[in-house]
């Protein structure tokens, strides 16, 4: 099925009308989920019009074309994609969050990667698996990187690599060594075929190698450290950021999950059952807690989110215990929003084990959403100590 494109707006200058535009793809993505998991990877032609209706861009700073969305803005786009497909939504939420580095780049590395081309499609990776040989002007990456999501869509792609130069570390003020993401064209990388997982199959996340790939050192990004770029957005923490898109995937299938079953209701007897499942007080009343239960993540999660963001504004940092309040919600929102799948993933009794099914498939992609480090269980811990008042690590927090 075609997308509408009436409803779509190609290259906007605002993040006005972006949600309207994600749902807008909806259709084309539910008869395409078949084909996007059995590719392993977004078809370009999807990922390609994505770029157009500025998906991608909605991190990127206004001085280099893009639209410097708000974190809800950015969260509602991929809640939505995911109530289509995972994948898709997934794509888009490491795209947009690697938007971010512009804001740490070397002005004139930003204006190549970001400014040249407004469809430019950028992926990542933060963890240093490489390293970065410094000769000069010049830095010598080579490395290899999994959980490349996106990759195979991007025009360029950031690999964290540890800073050499003379052959030894270059060390930071604790003395520990230094990194940074570093921007290498995709096709100076190799891609390599390995992605066959449970779910979130059409996300790509591949691993990506580089041998000896040189480029400008105002390629690297140290996102650790402040930005160049002093906005509201950019004092809102990567990583925070990035672990509300995570949580935005999740509540997106939750919500899929929960609307197959309410379409599912009227029409399916279970075996054994004069009643439709819609006429059942069990599925009536898992289905009211699923809910609930959604909703009051997804309110915890704006909370969290708006009271850092109106920090952000007014304020320009924003305080360790706000930065953990997003990794607490968006922890939660991810953990809740698998349990909502799971109820739904019940009630649909057999017409859940489909393979084809969507609500199979929301089912195997939110527990793959689970698994990432910035909301797995460990993030209970990280918050809890902070919580406790416990000297804790809040570098990637």
């Amino acid at each position: 099925m075609a997308t509408d494109t009436a409803t779509i707006v190609t290259h906007p200058t605002t993040a006005d009308g972006l949600v309207a535009a994600a749902h807008s793809f909806s259709a084309e993505l539910r008869d395409r989920a078949a084909e996007i998991e059995a590719a392993r990877q977004l078809p370009q032609d999807i990922a390609d019009r994505f770029a157009r209706t500025g998906f991608y861009r909605m991190a990127v700073p206004k001085a280099l074309g893009g639209l410097e969305a708000t974190p809800r803005q950015i969260a509602a786009v991929i809640d939505a994609l995911a109530q289509a497909d995972g994948s898709a939504a997934w794509c888009v939420m490491i795209g947009s969050t690697t938007g971010l580095t512009a804001a740490y780049l070397a002005p004139d590395a930003a204006a190549r990667i970001y400014g040249d081309d407004p469809d430019t499609i950028t992926a990542g990776v933060f963890a240093p698996m490489g390293k970065a040989e410094l000769e000069g002007e010049t830095a010598r990456v080579s490395g290899r990187w999994a959980w490349g999501s996106g990759s195979h869509n991007a025009q360029w792609v950031f690999g964290g690599a540890r800073l050499i130069t003379g052959g030894e570390p270059v060390l930071d003020e604790r003395g520990a060594p230094r990194t940074q993401m570093f921007a290498m064209r995709a096709a100076d990388l190799t891609l390599h075929d390995n992605w066959d997982p449970s779910g979130l199959a059409g996300s790509g996340s591949s691993d990506f190698e580089a041998a000896g790939v040189q480029v400008p050192v105002g390629h690297g990004a140290d996102i650790t450290r402040p930005p160049a770029n002093d906005n509201p957005l950019y004092a809102f923490p990567v990583f925070g950021l990035l672990a509300v898109g995570i949580a935005s995937v999740a509540t997106g299938l939750a919500r899929q999950a929960i609307n197959e079953i309410i379409e599912m209701g009227g029409g399916k007897v279970p075996q054994g059952s004069r009643k439709t499942l819609a006429h059942r007080p069990q599925a009536q009343a898992e289905l009211a807690q699923a809910e609930a239960e959604l909703r009051a993540a997804r309110a915890f999660l704006t909370e969290a989110v708006d009271t850092a963001w109106d920090t952000a504004a007014s304020q320009g940092a924003i305080p360790v215990e706000m930065r953990r309040d997003i990794r607490l919600a968006a922890t939660h929102a991810t953990t809740a929003s698998a349990r909502v799948v799971d109820r739904m993933y019940l009630i649909g009794g057999g017409s859940s084990v489909h393979r084809k099914a969507p609500i199979q498939r929301a089912f195997r992609d939110v527990h793959v959403a689970t698994q990432h480090m910035m909301t797995a269980p460990a993030t209970w811990e990280l918050t809890g100590r902070l919580l406790f008042g416990l000297e804790t690590d809040t570098t990637t927090l």
